[in-house]
């Protein structure tokens, strides 16, 4: 399958390398590259398109550009899978991504564009309606948590903890018992401890695997 796709970032010589890097994937057809907000909305409103891979700050502002076109985005193309490109780990902007639903969504960070199969494979995952957060996001997520003696996780043990951060990188339990050599019962048992320590266990949402990393990780109750 290829899926089209519509790309957008400020920096020229970065956006002409990441067209580059695209194209050369057969599982890749780049239908638009844009320079800012508008021009991307543009592009998602007239081309045919499956994913939309975006810089976090663009122009105007060049503060959370990527995060707003990604809930607009989510408003007119409710279909459309979005890839949010960061510089840096921020985790404030991973949680606003995913505060209205993880679905279609990928937070990366931008070391990652040169590993074209990992963002073919954001891509793919995000098409179908999957998510993906990068494992450093993870790591600050839970380290800044980890010292909060009120956090969820004080609640989990260590392969639970583990377990979670191979869930938030939208690994399905046969991969993650292969990765923790463990078998598939053995995680599903794990998981159902995980929502049921952080409240989740009648989280209606089918992506619930991601929010039991991201919403008790947020300064809210999960």
């Amino acid at each position: 399958m290829v899926f089209r796709v519509v790309l957008a970032e400020d920096n020229y010589l970065v956006r002409e390398g990441v067209v580059r890097l695209l194209d050369s994937s057969d599982e890749i057809e780049v239908v638009a590259s844009c320079e800012d907000l508008d021009s991307l909305l543009a592009a998602v409103a007239s081309e045919k398109h499956d994913v939309v891979i975006t810089d976090i700050r663009m122009p105007p502002t060049s503060t959370d550009e990527g995060i707003r076109a990604s809930e607009l985005i989510r408003e007119s193309h409710p279909e459309t899978g979005v890839v949010v490109l960061s510089q840096y780990a921020e985790p404030e902007y991973a949680l606003a991504l995913f505060e209205k639903g993880s679905k279609g969504r990928a937070y990366l960070l931008k070391e990652r564009v040169s590993d074209i199969d990992q963002l073919v494979g954001a891509v793919r995952e995000v098409a179908r309606g999957g998510s993906v957060v990068d494992p450093k996001v993870v790591e600050v997520l839970v380290a800044a948590k980890s010292r909060d003696a009120q956090s969820p996780l004080v609640h989990l043990t260590p392969r639970e903890r583990e377990i979670l951060g191979e869930m938030a990188q939208g690994r399905n339990n046969a991969s993650i018992a292969g990765a923790l050599f463990l078998t598939e019962r053995a995680v599903e048992k794990h998981i159902n401890s995980i929502f049921s320590k952080l409240a989740l266990s009648e989280e209606k949402d089918v992506h619930k695997r991601v929010k039991a990393v991201l919403l008790f990780l947020s300064d809210r109750p999960a």
